[in-house]
């Protein structure tokens, strides 16, 4: 078939390894989102960390699932996906179970005691509850495989023409398993109270079984370009993706972006339960972020088929700030409902809106990027190397967050009256115009990036 009777791009069909590792991935984030959705909750309610060291720990839980695919990609590269896939979705079933059955050990042990709620007598002075770092690192190894694998599939079991519809499958299927994830906990948490903080790991380890049987039945693939290559080898292309300057300076400055786009559970799930009330449904508020991904991120990627990444990019980052802004409004329009919902509630909500279309806008078309700079049998450590923008945004964003949440709406179980507490919080809204500054100075960023790389790029090759 010559190039001229190929069909068109939205119409090329893609390969039963695309499809099965999209479905894994779909798999893996429900369990994710499900779980993490609530971790800083886990950890303070049930665990009996305060509130930055709840935040620090899930920081660097979710920055090493960003930082170690850069490793793990450039290892799965040699070994190859299937193998890499089988290996995280074994550490993930594995580490999701080890996290669910920690608090029964820990009863075991004679540290919890079961009442109308989890009662976990001496922990915060006891060094057991420590057991959870080994538990989360297990999932973090298999998960930053995942993170590399899946979208370095993606670019194998594509073409360029059908690179961008690829990614933005890629990321609606992503974004309904985060939606479906996270739509557990709440349904949950109304059934078993308390305990569904607990529960929810076993469901993330049923969910990560099936994708490891899913590969296991049907992954595979064609491409195995990479696959064998040697240490030294490996060596060579961690040398030229570090040098890569383009490359630095944009994870850098995208990492502003998803430093506000992380507070969707670092500061919103406490955020919305001590500002709203303990009815709040964070889990349901923040799936409005999968939610309208999943509607509208196919429609953002075709209407911008003709626009390059960089410009798509540009448009998203300047919605950033807007999301925030709209988040801190909540509290200075006061808790007053509107057809039953707080007015914290709902700015929360139209915020996250804005968020959720400036993830359409980037994300999808920042994957396409990085995967047209990487050579054959080097996608899965440019992909891996991708994710550092997130790695950056975790240790940042769950950091800032602890110590502004601390600052400006504190646990109300630290204030002996109610009136204390709402003294102390009056001005918790002061956090998201943090954040708003944060997307705006990251905005202003790419849009200097832009400008200086077309600039390079046209003094280059001034005939094009």
């Amino acid at each position: 078939m010559t190039s001229k009777t190929l069909p068109p791009a939205h119409k090329q069909p893609f390969s039963r390894a695309f499809w099965t590792a999209n479905v894994a991935e779909m798999l893996e984030r429900m369990a994710y989102y499900g779980v993490f959705i609530v971790l800083t909750i886990y950890l303070s309610n049930i665990l009996g960390f305060n509130d930055f060291e709840a935040s620090m720990i899930s920081g660097l839980f979710s920055g090493g699932l960003y930082l170690l695919p850069l490793f793990t990609g450039a290892y799965a590269d040699k070994i190859g996906f299937r193998r890499s896939m089988l290996l995280a979705f074994s550490l993930l079933t594995v580490g999701y179970a080890a996290v669910g059955i920690l608090p029964t050990l820990l009863q075991a042990a004679g540290l919890v005691e079961y009442g109308d709620t989890v009662c976990f007598t001496g922990l915060p002075q006891s060094g057991q509850r420590w057991l959870i770092v080994p538990a989360l690192t297990v999932i973090m190894i298999g998960g930053s495989f995942i993170k590399s694998v899946i979208s370095a599939s993606v670019a194998k079991e594509t073409t360029t023409e059908t690179r961008a519809r690829g990614y933005s499958i890629f990321y609606m299927i992503v974004n309904l398993g985060s939606f479906t994830g996270k739509s557990v906990i709440d349904p949950l948490r109304e059934a078993v109270g308390t305990h569904a903080y607990i529960y929810i790991n076993y469901f993330a380890a049923i969910m990560t079984f099936l994708a490891l049987i899913a590969i296991f039945l049907f992954y595979r693939s064609a491409h195995s370009s990479g696959e064998g290559k040697s240490m030294r080898e490996i060596g060579q292309g961690f040398v030229r993706i570090f040098s890569n300057r383009r490359l630095l300076c944009l994870i850098l400055i995208v990492t502003g972006f998803w430093i506000v786009q992380q507070q969707l559970y670092a500061t919103m799930p406490k955020y919305v339960i001590r500002m709203a009330g303990e009815s709040a449904k964070p889990g349901w508020i923040a799936n409005v972020n999968p939610f309208i991904v999943v509607f509208c991120v196919n429609f953002i990627t075709r209407c911008m088929a003709r626009r390059s990444a960089i410009t798509s990019m540009n448009i998203g980052m300047f919605l950033i700030p807007v999301s925030a802004l709209l988040m801190a409004c909540g509290n200075l329009l006061g808790d007053e409902l509107i057809g039953g919902v707080s007015n914290i509630t709902l700015m929360l909500i139209l915020g996250i809106m804005v968020q959720a279309l400036a993830e359409c806008f980037i994300s999808p078309r920042y994957l396409e990027y990085f995967s047209l700079q990487a050579p054959k049998g080097e996608e899965g450590m440019y992909l891996g190397f991708s994710h550092l923008d997130s790695f950056l945004s975790s240790i940042f964003g769950f950091g800032i967050a602890g110590i502004l949440l601390t600052k400006y709406c504190p646990d109300p179980a630290l204030f002996a009256s109610r009136e204390a507490w709402e003294a102390a919080s009056q001005h918790a809204h002061y956090i998201w115009f943090y954040f708003a500054a944060i997307g705006l100075i990251a905005a202003i960023a790419l849009l200097i990036f832009a400008k200086t790389t077309q600039f390079i790029d046209k003094k280059k090759n001034p005939a094009e």
